[in-house]
């Protein structure tokens, strides 16, 4: 009766690492034991102790003893060593392609097709793509689109309306940060008015020099793992981040500061604010990615985003 007790009691788990296709089956009665199974079947070090385990559909990190039970049985957990963090690559779907090196696409017609197989994985996709690839979704035919992705032309329709969606409002949130960024140089610029004209009420006004906040340096020889595409969107584009796809965002932040200021014939510091504000629009995306997939994962009986429940769209371009 014990033992038929203690049975019951256990829930079977799947584990693997973050970066190994390996999965192992497990059964724990708690997070405690899940954890200590964890790290024998997987053979973890003792060092890079204590593990934490998330959710390998979306990185949930699972430490509430609550929330493990209510689990369904099988489900699969992705265990982070010491100093591990979850990422993009850890998705069992969608977001797999970001971490995969896409190869030169030799037409507009082949790289639509490419794109559109994306959102047929997963429409969640949409988020993590760039602006470009969205206006080139937009710009299919929606009879070739539907044929391509199976669906109706009145859901495709409303698919294209949602991407134009996406769209205009990073435009927004362009536009309202430039806003922002002129604001805040006219107060600048304000001060420093009232500051030059108290020092010269005793003095003679003396001409202003110009300041370069910039480097003087054009040398754009240094190494970089960015594309001549990226470079010129990371010099052209104001808040080049929200241009950018997820996949060049997480290049933008692996680079060395020192070779992205070289490359720009930027200062450090402009270097170190492009990196940031690029580290936070990775950051809003896949949180987004991982919301929509923990909506999909307690939908029972929905292994895909519903194509019919997309909201009409209320303005195009």
């Amino acid at each position: 009766a014990e033992r038929q007790w203690m049975a019951a009691r256990l829930k079977q788990c799947v584990v693997r690492r973050r970066d190994g296709p390996e999965q192992h089956g497990v059964a724990a009665s708690c997070l405690r034991e899940l954890r200590d199974k964890a790290c024998g079947v997987l053979a973890i070090d003792k060092t890079r102790e204590p593990i934490t385990l998330v959710l390998a559909e979306d990185g949930t990190i699972v430490d509430d003893e609550d929330y493990f039970l209510c689990l369904p049985s099988n489900t699969k957990f992705v265990a982070l060593a010491k100093d591990e963090k979850w990422s993009s690559k850890s998705l069992d779907s969608g977001t797999s392609w970001l971490s995969e090196s896409v190869d030169e696409v030799d037409s507009a017609a082949e790289k639509w097709k490419q794109l559109a197989r994306q959102l047929k994985d997963d429409l969640s996709n949409i988020i993590l793509m760039s602006e470009e690839d969205l206006q080139v979704l937009i710009d299919v035919p929606c009879s070739d689109l539907a044929e391509e992705l199976a669906q109706s032309e009145t859901k495709i329709q409303v698919l294209q309306d949602t991407l134009q969606q996406v769209l205009d409002r990073r435009e927004e949130e362009r536009q309202s940060r430039q806003l922002l960024q002129l604001y805040l140089e006219a107060l600048k610029t304000e001060d420093s008015i009232l500051s030059k004209v108290a020092e010269t009420e005793a003095a003679p006004r003396k001409e202003m020099d110009v300041v370069d906040t910039g480097t003087s340096s054009t040398d754009t020889s240094a190494t970089t793992a960015l594309s001549n595409q990226v470079l010129a969107a990371l010099k052209e584009k104001p808040a080049p981040e929200l241009c950018l796809d997820s996949q060049d965002l997480e290049l933008v932040l692996k680079e060395d500061a020192a070779a992205l200021a070289s490359a720009l014939g930027w200062d450090k510091q402009k270097v170190g604010a492009l990196q940031e504000a690029c580290d936070q629009e990775l950051s809003k995306r896949l949180k987004q990615v991982q919301t929509l997939h923990s909506l999909r994962s307690t939908s029972k009986g929905k292994k895909t985003l519903p194509w019919g429940d997309w909201p009409s769209a209320k303005r195009k371009k």
